[in-house]
This record gives C-alpha cells, sequence and structure tokens, in this order.
C-alpha cells in the first residue's frame, strides 16, 4: 500500500470513525447476525457508482466513504460535505455529469476527514465554505494529536504505520477551510432557493445540519445512522455528549422534514418513516444516558453498568458502529472522569506493575499461561487475555500464553459484530501472529 502523506493520512485516520456500511437503515438486528466488513472493504465503498443517485430533481447524491451531495439552483451550486481524497475525483465527476454549474457554497456538516477531505476538488475561486464555529478548535485538536491518532489509526484500520511522528504543531497548527463559520443559524438563498445552516452537535461539538424547506429536506450528517452511536470511540476521543444527540435530534423532528439525507447509508423518505426512525434512536441514546446517571447515583461502578445496561427491544438499534458498552463508560466518565474510589488508582503504578509478582507467586509464568488457555478453551475470552497479559508481564515471550491470547483473539473475533470491535481485534490478533513467528 502506498505510502501517504502526513494530512492525508491524518485525514484518512481521524475520520474512519465515521464507516458504516451503506445500506437503507432498514433491519439494524440483521446487521448483527453478519460479520462487519473488514475496514479496508468498507474503504472502497461506492467505487463502483456509476451514476449519480438523483434524489429529486434538483438533489444528487454520490455514496463513497462519507456521502458526498450536490443541490442544483439556477445561479449555482452548493455541495453538502466532500466524502475523503480519494472520493473526490469520483464523486466530483459523477455530480458534474448531473449539472457543472458553478460551486457557489460549500457546506461541512462537521471538521472529520470524511466530510472534509475532497474540499480542493469542489473548491473555486469565489467558493464560500461554511461550518460551524468549533469547527476551527475542533480541527486544531486534531492536529495537536496528529502523532496519537496516526498510531491509533492505522492500528484499527490496516493502514501503514507513520515512519516517524509528526511534529506537535502547536495549539493552533492545522488549516482552516471555512471562509464562513456561524454560530446558532446561518441563512443564506442562492437561486431562489433557501439554506438553513443549524449548529446540531452530537458526533462533534461543530455539527451542522442543512435544512433546504423549499424541499423539506434535512441532511443530517453524522447524527443518525444505522447503529447505536460512537459516543465514545476507540480511537480515542473526547467522549461525546449524548444529551447534545437528543437535543440535536429534537431539532431535526421540529424541522418536519419529508426527506432525511444522512451523511452515511441511504436516504430516508416521508416523514411518518422519518419521525419513526429519529425518536426510536433519539429514545434510544436517552435510555442508555439515563439508565447510565440512574445508576451513578445509586453507587455502582463503571464496570457493573457497562454489562447490565441493555436496550429493551422496541429501541433496540444493533451495535453495528457504536456500541452500548463503550457508551456507558463514556457517559459514566464523561460525567465524573476517571477516578473509581480505588486509592490504588490515584497513584502511578498502573495494576500491571506487580503483574510479575503475581506470575511470582504462581510459581512462574507457565502455570498462569496455562490457565489462560483453560480460559480460552472453555470460550471464556476475556478472562482468557487478562491471564495471558499477566503472564506476558513476566516472559513476554511465553509461548503458551501467546497461544492462550491468540485464540482468545480469535474466538472474540468470530462473536465480534462491531466494525470497530473488529478493527482493533484484528490488529491485536496480527500483533500476537508476529510474536509466534506466524504470518499475519
Amino acid at each position: 500500500m502506498k505510502r501517504l502523506c502526513p494530512m492525508k493520512r491524518l485525514c484518512l485516520m481521524l475520520s474512519a470513525v465515521s464507516i458504516l456500511l451503506f445500506a437503507p437503515a432498514t433491519n439494524s438486528r440483521a446487521h448483527q447476525d453478519q460479520m462487519p466488513a473488514n475496514p479496508v472493504v468498507l474503504l472502497r465503498v461506492g467505487q463502483d457508482q456509476k451514476k449519480a443517485l438523483k434524489i429529486t430533481d434538483n438533489i444528487f447524491q454520490a455514496i463513497g466513504f462519507s456521502n458526498t451531495f450536490l443541490v442544483t439552483t439556477p445561479a449555482g451550486n452548493v455541495i453538502i460535505d466532500t466524502s475523503m481524497p480519494f472520493n473526490a475525483a469520483l464523486h466530483k465527476r459523477l455530480l458534474t455529469a448531473e449539472n457543472a454549474g458553478p460551486i457557489k457554497y460549500i457546506i461541512l456538516t462537521h471538521a472529520h476527514g470524511d466530510h472534509t477531505g475532497g474540499i480542493s476538488a469542489w473548491k473555486q475561486t469565489d467558493t464560500q465554505i461554511i461550518a460551524q464555529k468549533n469547527h476551527a478548535e475542533f480541527q486544531h485538536y486534531m492536529a495537536r494529536l496528529n502523532g496519537f491518532y496516526g498510531l491509533r489509526n492505522a492500528a484499527q484500520f490496516s493502514l501503514p504505520m507513520p515512519a516517524t511522528a509528526p511534529n506537535w504543531p502547536g495549539n493552533y497548527g492545522a488549516k482552516i477551510e471555512p471562509t464562513i463559520l456561524f454560530d446558532d443559524k446561518y441563512e443564506f438563498e442562492l437561486g431562489g432557493v433557501k439554506f438553513i445552516v443549524l449548529s446540531t452537535p452530537g458526533e462533534t461539538y461543530d455539527h451542522a445540519t442543512v435544512w433546504i424547506p423549499q424541499y423539506k429536506a434535512a441532511f443530517v450528517g453524522d447524527n443518525y445512522y444505522d447503529s447505536f452511536p460512537n459516543i465514545y470511540t476507540l480511537r480515542g476521543t473526547q467522549p461525546r455528549w449524548a444529551l447534545d444527540y437528543v437535543n440535536s435530534l429534537n431539532k431535526v423532528l421540529e424541522l418536519k422534514p419529508e426527506l432525511m439525507l444522512p451523511s452515511h447509508g441511504m436516504p430516508v423518505t416521508g416523514n411518518a418513516e422519518i419521525v419513526k426512525r429519529v425518536i426510536r434512536y433519539r429514545d434510544a441514546i436517552q435510555f442508555v444516558h439515563d439508565e447510565t446517571v440512574k445508576g451513578m447515583n445509586s453507587g455502582k461502578d463503571v464496570w457493573a453498568l457497562m454489562n447490565e445496561i441493555k436496550l429493551p427491544a422496541a429501541l433496540d438499534i444493533g451495535e453495528s458502529y457504536g456500541k452500548l458498552s463503550w457508551s456507558v463508560r463514556g457517559i459514566y466518565e464523561g460525567y465524573v472522569g476517571w477516578f473509581d474510589l480505588n486509592p490504588a488508582t490515584m497513584y502511578e503504578k498502573p495494576a500491571a506493575a506487580v503483574y510479575p509478582d503475581l506470575v511470582k507467586l504462581a510459581g512462574g509464568a507457565e502455570p498462569v499461561a496455562k490457565l489462560a488457555m483453560e480460559r480460552a478453551q472453555a470460550g471464556q475470552a476475556v478472562e482468557a487475555l487478562h491471564l495471558a497479559d499477566v503472564a506476558l508481564a513476566a516472559d513476554s515471550k511465553n509461548q503458551t500464553a501467546l497461544q492462550a491470547k491468540l485464540k482468545a483473539l480469535e474466538t472474540l473475533r468470530e462473536r465480534c459484530r462491531n466494525s470497530n470491535e473488529r478493527g482493533w481485534l484484528d490488529f491485536s490478533i496480527s500483533q500476537v501472529k508476529l510474536k509466534l513467528g506466524e504470518k499475519k
């Protein structure tokens, strides 16, 4: 695989959080019964699209890592989101085949790279680029952690590992493309068509929804897709505020749209269908938030809540992308941080610091490794991972422990129904195989 330049690599890695299967959100449970697609395969979604999807006479969609939308008017065109750099050429070809008029505005629903990466393909001399005002800080935030995210996302999404750590760009190191930054709402008219861009935080704190009253069309970005959302992402991020999602989805409902266009997935038509889906989605998020808070107030720890909280059947929207247990922990620690009331966690030594001592008491790494293998063979995969880690802390090359870890990881992968979880399991499996001298 060709090594990407740092900025393109950053763009790709940071936005991988937004990958979803591009299919109508009809049956989430059906999605869960299938192994999630390999992230590398998902990078190729939409590459075989031959013609733009015509939504209305004036709205067209190109499918990719993230969708790109074209809205045509007699006075010029508007692009909503720009997908990734590797999607941009195809998207431009498909959409300009429908209308090659000048691009007067580009509207970004948020700053993730799968929405901003294709800007250069669409931007013309007089193109105005619109984003919510927090877009600038969000870009700086991602730039500050370029090295951190570079390593994490290369691991999860099977990308080339950066050869060297990037230089820290400083607190304000990102390039800011938008020419118009708004706070709560921005309105403009083009060719007799009114556009209203609303601040709707959720997926990010700079998230926006585009509303076109004339078409009763709401472009909702990543605040709705066919899975429970990533309230916390495994790549690492500030936990997303669950109540932001709830409030923003209520804003969408108040618009009474007849057409809802998410950035991942296919359009949803008809107000009744939109209301049904959005309410279910909103209420699922509200339920997990409220149950987490109730549990916190009753004195339960985060591990108990991660195990206990399940969506009722009526709100089960699937976990093919975001996962309930991660979200519960994200909500919990988003409210109160990392301290769990255990005095041992107040200090600089992690629990792993005493693993070699435990191994010594057990008579060496091999007995612990054998116990790990027993647990792995019994299907107790997570317990096996913990025990293998204890053994490997004392003997990093212990073959039994590595084999037990591999079996546990492969068991978890077989059970896995979440694309983000699969990415990390695939990476971990490849690393263990390398240590065992096997091919990835």
